[in-house]
């Protein structure tokens, strides 16, 4: 499954960009797209086949699921 991972941060998009790239995972840098907000422009469209939960860690905002171009939020810092 397809997802986009928003962060508070530039940092935490960089540093969870180099995670995922540690773990083989194929992940592509990009602007957030309009239809989202996030306090960072940056966000992360990647692929997991796997629970979420490894992934989740400070700095990340929002993680949304993309299914024929539709946005599904399924994570939501606090």
């Amino acid at each position: 499954m397809e997802y986009i991972a928003l962060f508070f941060t530039t940092s935490a998009a960089i540093k969870f960009r180099r995670k995922l790239q540690k773990l083989n995972t194929s992940v592509k840098a990009m602007p957030v797209p309009r239809k989202l907000s996030s306090s960072c422009g940056i966000a992360a469209r990647f692929s997991w086949p796997e629970d979420l939960a490894p992934l989740l860690g400070e700095g990340v905002e929002k993680v949304y699921s993309l299914n024929n171009g539709d946005y599904f939020l399924l994570y939501e810092a606090d």
